[in-house]
């Protein structure tokens, strides 16, 4: 493969020109595409085949005035002042007759119609129903509810807005990815020592996740594509866009400072480097690609759009980035070394020294990097999973205050109700049955009310609303929702009669199962996928087996680090999260997919180093300490990089994103400094040159795909020797 970069690299550079126009084309286009004709964001959390999709589709499909959007305006007075006084109710409704106005507007329930006001009177809520879906809303109608708002909040009611309608957007990202482009390019300076040459890997990147981007947003058109998948792909296209070019980048200016001719860098750059750039971006696809195996729709395509972004980055790496380097020419050059005095003494680098200290105390450090993650780990043995509702969004939210207000005045489970579906299996009427067990179902435990049936127009379906007595993650709610479906069972074998239960906690609990269902699956996949591709790029057995079990210590240690944070509390204000609550029961198997290759990227950009020098020397521990002394200071960069990168993501407020961007914060910081660059040198200095063996027979079937371009510089050097 390395012969083929080769020509590639040499291709772009020597056509630089053409390649860079190329690439701004697509770039337009895509722009073009994914502004112009961007499809729809979708907040759809279907998972076929589960019980509470079933109801749902059902539920979807027999009400369909249930279907559209709904907003819900909460109401306070302040203590000892009712909702029910007759200046307070003036006010109400006129604010609710000006929300009328809105033609795209079905049905406004007061508080006063409905009786939805709390025991005490001081806190009640009103219902609005919209024509469209929630994600159909227009922008002239949330903006027409805010306005609306004033009228009661001029009057001293307090007002807040709730519903499946965000009508108070959350910012997804906000300035988090300005944050982190700042600081990667701060790091690269410092890596570098010139702004010039740290500006072309963010240009590179950039060029990339607008691609990658834009296209996620066209492809909206055709997938359900939600707000944390586009958000998942410019985590991803930044920090892999700028750490592939870096790498490129880094052995093509190692190469012009010991003397090599531009171009030929550049495509001895591209043969090497880009070899690593190639398999570790195909290592990060495929486990972004394995989503599919969990069966949950809107995750498959948040990991095929990031895997979308990952290649558009790979393929910038090894065609555009050759080619800025062409114009760039002798400019790219380290200066240093024109600078440096003829007798200044020449330190080692800290990676030198680091590998050093690893290959000189490996048993100690192997002891203390084992326990140290071992004990991070631990809370994860207790954690609970499930999705962030508004009581976890920040405490300044409209949200957040109308859940607690909410939560106050009619009980914690009013803001995860169950809906219960009811059906006749042979069609019969179903109004007795439905309101005999509406009433059971207000006698179980845990069952603060139970509604009256609502019937469709056949007759032979029927809704129930339960309220629980306990919020939504609350594992009493759990087993709440888990007693009636027991219920139902029953009722199916007793009669003709179905009975579903849907809603948050429902979607939950199934969204749950079914992850934990497929996370055996998914594991072994990437896994074993990964397993064979690092066995073709290092040719030994037991560098993958390392390689896979230093990850499954990095993978247990953040999320026994998210647990504490988010599920207990611990550093919370630190981090910005506003209250305690359940693990987003996506993050570990997402968490999986993305470190593991991240991870990998790692594996084969430092040990890719160590095994050309060990094929070079013939010697094992020197090759070790040599290895991450030439690939330590970029592999470091590349760390810092990602971890900006995705710290910046920690401060949305969107309690999904903020999870997602500490995981893979932390997931890097343990696994690019605490596992790659100290254990892994530390083991393979135990293993001595046990590392690289690989059996005869196995070695004679496997295909050399030639990572370290060892033929490319044996034909380099044949050609010098004959010139």
């Amino acid at each position: 493969m390395a012969k083929y970069l080769y020509q590639l690299g040499l291709w772009s550079a020597r056509r630089s020109r053409f390649i860079i126009g190329l690439w701004t084309v697509i770039l337009i286009k895509a722009i073009c595409l994914g502004t112009l004709f961007a499809g729809p964001v979708s907040d759809s959390l279907s998972i076929p085949g589960t019980d509470s999709q079933k109801a749902l589709d059902l539920l979807d499909k027999e009400f369909p005035q249930a279907n559209g959007g709904d907003v819900r305006l909460i109401f306070a007075m302040p203590e000892g002042k009712p909702l029910t006084d007759e200046t307070t109710q003036q006010a109400v409704n006129k604010m609710l007759d000006a929300v009328a106005k809105d033609n795209a507007i079905i049905s406004i329930v007061s508080p006063y119609e409905s009786g939805a006001i709390s025991a005490d009177e001081r806190i009640g809520y009103a219902d609005i129903t919209y024509q469209a879906t929630a994600e159909e809303v227009s922008e002239a109608s949330k903006t027409h509810i805010l306005q609306s708002l004033a009228l009661t909040r001029d009057a001293g009611i307090q007002t807040e807005v709730g519903g499946s309608v965000e009508v108070i957007e959350q910012s997804g990202a906000g300035a988090s990815e300005v944050i982190g482009i700042i600081i990667a390019f701060i790091v690269l300076v410092i890596t570098f020592r010139s702004f010039r040459v740290a500006g072309l890997p963010i240009i590179s990147a950039l060029v990339g996740v607008a691609i990658g981007v834009m296209g996620v947003n066209f492809g909206a058109n055709f997938f359900d594509i939600n707000s944390e998948g586009t958000i998942l792909a410019l985590m991803l296209g930044l920090a892999v866009g700028i750490d592939y070019s870096l790498f490129i980048i880094s052995r093509h200016r190692q190469q012009l400072d010991s003397g090599m001719e531009i171009k030929e860098s550049i495509a001895l750059a591209t043969a090497t480097a880009g070899s690593a750039v190639i398999f570790a971006g195909l290592t990060v696809i495929i486990a972004l690609s394995s989503f599919v195996v969990v069966n949950i729709p809107f995750f498959s395509v948040m990991g095929l759009a990031a895997s979308f972004t990952v290649f558009i980055s790979v393929m910038i790496a090894i065609t555009l980035t050759p080619a800025i380097l062409s114009l760039a020419g002798n400019r790219i050059r380290s200066t240093r070394r024109n600078n440096r005095k003829p007798h200044a003494r020449k330190s080692k680098p800290f990676a030198y020294r680091w590998g050093k200290f690893a290959a000189k105390f490996p048993i100690p450090i192997v002891l203390v990097v084992m326990i140290g993650l071992g004990t991070l780990a631990l809370p994860a043995l207790n954690m609970k999973l499930g999705l962030p509702d508004d009581g976890m969004s920040q405490a300044d939210t409209s949200a957040r205050r109308g859940y607690d207000l909410l939560s106050e005045g009619f009980g914690p489970g009013f803001n995860g109700p169950l809906a219960i579906a009811i059906r006749s299996t042979n069609g019969d009427q179903i109004e007795e049955a439905a309101t005999k067990i509406a009433g059971d179902l207000g006698t179980m435990e845990n069952v603060a009310a139970a509604s009256p049936p609502m019937l469709n127009e056949a007759g032979n379906l029927a809704i129930v609303s339960v309220t629980p007595k306990t919020g939504p993650n609350d594992d009493l709610t759990h087993d709440l929702v888990q007693s009636i479906r027991e219920h139902g069972k029953q009722l199916v074998s007793q009669a003709q009669i179905q009975l579903m239960v849907t809603g948050v906690t429902a979607i939950n609990i199934d969204m749950s199962d079914r992850i934990s269902t497929a996370f055996p699956l998914f594991g072994s996949i990437i896994i074993a996928l990964a397993f064979i591709l690092l066995l073709l790029v290092f040719r030994s057995v037991l560098v993958p087996v390392k390689a896979v079990l230093g990850f499954l210590l990095s993978l247990l240690a953040s999320l026994g680090v998210v647990v504490s944070v988010f599920q207990y509390g611990h550093f919370a204000n630190l981090f910005g999260v506003a209250a305690e609550g359940p693990v987003v029961n996506f993050l570990p198997v997402l968490l999986t997919g993305v470190l593991f290759g991240l991870a990998m990227d790692y594996e084969v950009f430092l040990v890719s180093r160590m095994r050309e020098e060990y094929t070079n020397t013939g010697q094992a521990r020197p090759s070790v300490v040599s290895g991450l002394g030439h690939s330590g200071r970029v592999v470091t960069a590349a760390g810092l990089i990602m971890i900006f990168v995705f710290g910046g993501f920690i401060l949305a407020p969107d309690p999904k994103i903020k999870a997602i961007g500490l995981s893979l914060t932390l997931g890097v910081l343990i696994d690019a400094f605490v596992v790659r660059m100290t254990l892994v040198p530390a083991i393979m200095t135990l293993l001595g040159r046990s590392s690289w063996y690989l059996p005869r027979w196995l070695k004679r079937i496997l295909p050399n795909v030639d990572i370290e371009g060892e033929s490319v510089i044996k034909a380099l050097e044949s050609k010098k020797d004959i010139s």
